[in-house]
């Protein structure tokens, strides 16, 4: 089964792409994919895994009785493409696995403004990354949040766990989605309606008129709950590994600076 993306209440800037429904495919290719990846490329993505410990034991909720309703943490899986996952189970839906679509988005848009989208702005030459954002292991950050923000004509208010920070995307729009970064992970805010169960996503609201700022505060009240219980990573000073030949650093700079020398690609929180 297949979505056209004009057939929901969403319109795209200029591109059409077909979301497809969730599939399972074969790990092995995956795996091909990875290590081809790693021993060809330079600028193969890196992989990071959280420690178990970042998982939350106990999900905070936010009461909005104004709202006659609860705000609550939809969690993302850990796959490198979790930024991708909070934008499309915010204005698609968690049953399409929409992520290779959404990279291809991002890809479309800065190839059609390639001053906007320069080499100086990407950190490397504009073909380059659009290959390098393909890959699925690769993270999105804030170059993609904007484009998927005017993509889907909305805004995106991201907000930072480790210092409550709001950063908006494609600011003045009618209708906003919040994403939870907590500094290498991205998560979804959902409202469950009252007298629905939290644990029930499938009555989520996730799409809010952007000048309501009750719901606003009520999902940074929520983060400031995940602050309270460590939901955040330090990128500058984290302890990080690489899965592969066991070195151990700090920081993403680190990571990258290995990456770099060695062509290892794998890595994960040290304990």
């Amino acid at each position: 089964m297949s979505t056209l993306l004009k057939d929901i209440d969403l319109q795209l800037n200029g591109s059409s792409i077909i979301v497809i429904g969730k599939a399972t495919g074969d790990p092995s290719e995956r795996r091909e994919e990875q290590e081809t990846q790693s021993s060809t490329s330079k600028s193969a993505p890196l992989s990071l895994q959280r420690k178990q410990a970042s998982a939350l034991k106990d999900t905070p909720e936010v009461p909005v009785p104004d709202r006659a309703g609860t705000i609550v943490l939809r969690v993302m899986p850990d796959d490198n493409s979790c930024m991708f996952r909070a934008v499309g189970s915010a204005v698609l839906s968690d049953s399409l696995d929409a992520m290779t679509e959404l990279r291809s988005l991002v890809a479309q848009a800065i190839q059609r403004d390639p001053e906007q989208y320069n080499e100086a702005i990407l950190q490397r030459a504009p073909d380059e990354y659009c290959k390098w954002i393909s890959y699925s292991d690769s993270w999105g950050g804030g170059i993609e949040l904007s484009i998927l923000s005017q993509e889907f004509d909305i805004e995106i208010a991201s907000i930072n766990v480790q210092d409550n920070r709001v950063d908006r995307f494609n600011e003045g729009r009618p209708r906003r989605c919040i994403l939870v970064y907590s500094g290498i992970h991205y998560d979804t805010i959902a409202l469950v309606p009252q007298g629905l169960s939290a644990q029930d996503p499938s009555q989520d609201i996730k799409l809010f008129d952007a000048n309501d700022n009750v719901i606003l505060e009520a999902a940074r009240e929520l983060c400031g709950q995940l602050q309270k219980q460590h939901y955040f990573t330090d990128t500058q000073k984290f302890d990080i590994k690489c899965n592969k030949c066991g070195w151990k650093g700090a920081g993403e700079r680190g990571a990258i600076q290995h990456a770099t020398e060695t062509g290892h690609s794998d890595f994960g929180e040290a304990d």
